[in-house]
């Protein structure tokens, strides 16, 4: 009798579970990631209504944003100034140590990612694909990365200088980061937008969100935007 009803108990238990798994709804499954495509940017001004020395005087470390978006021509200008090409055989608005270029640069935005081409002024961009609640939490849930409306990220891949420059290259590398940077907050600066720079977050989470290869390494985080009054 005993084993009659522990069986029945079992089965019972068994049917009651195939009940609610029939019940419960099957997920929705995900859909395909759109394809990047290769885009062309507006082309970039090289004249402009405040000095350098207005643009130095001005620039300020910018936490707190407006829900205004940038529009393209925007991200494409503050693309230029941080990597721009500026001669016909491909140098940059930032110097670089022999010309080895190992900087690479994104923009995330809500519409989707961009990744900047220097040759052409150009970008690949991946609509649908906004990672800014990813780099908001890789960088330990900072109030402007929330805010902003894009997320400039700097990122660098070593070999490139490496190549030329051996061991020395990481120090060439992070100096180069730093001349990018401030091109980009002084070019913010003369649009009418703020921006702060930010080194402090997780290098693995912001990897992720761009799906870097293991070569390329974060050095960045830039949100831009408009300030808030």
């Amino acid at each position: 009798m005993r084993r009659w009803f522990a069986a029945s108990l079992v089965l019972g238990l068994i049917l009651a579970g195939c009940q609610v798994n029939r019940a419960m709804p099957t997920a929705t499954p995900l859909a395909e990631p759109a394809q990047a495509q290769i885009i062309d940017l507006p082309v970039p001004h090289t004249d402009g209504s405040l000095s350098v020395e207005e643009a130095l005087a001005k620039r300020r470390s910018v936490r707190a944003f407006t829900d205004e978006s940038l529009s393209l021509a925007n991200i494409a200008q503050l693309f230029w100034a941080a990597q721009g090409t500026t001669t016909s055989w491909g140098g940059r608005t930032a110097p670089s140590a022999g010309a080895t270029y190992p900087l690479e640069i994104y923009a995330a935005t809500a519409d989707g990612l961009y990744h900047y081409l220097p040759a052409g002024h150009r970008a690949e961009f991946t609509p649908g694909r906004d990672i800014r609640q990813a780099l908001w939490m890789a960088g330990l849930q900072q109030g402007s990365l929330r805010q902003a409306p894009v997320i400039f990220v700097i990122t660098a891949i070593l070999e490139r200088t490496a190549g030329r420059y051996g061991a020395r290259a990481q120090r060439y590398v992070q100096l180069e980061a730093g001349h990018a940077a401030q091109n980009l907050l002084l070019q913010a600066v003369a649009l009418d937008l703020g921006a702060v720079v930010i080194g402090a977050f997780a290098d693995e989470q912001v990897s992720a969100a761009l799906h870097l290869q293991e070569n390329e390494a974060p050095l960045y985080l830039i949100p831009t935007g408009h300030p808030a009054e």
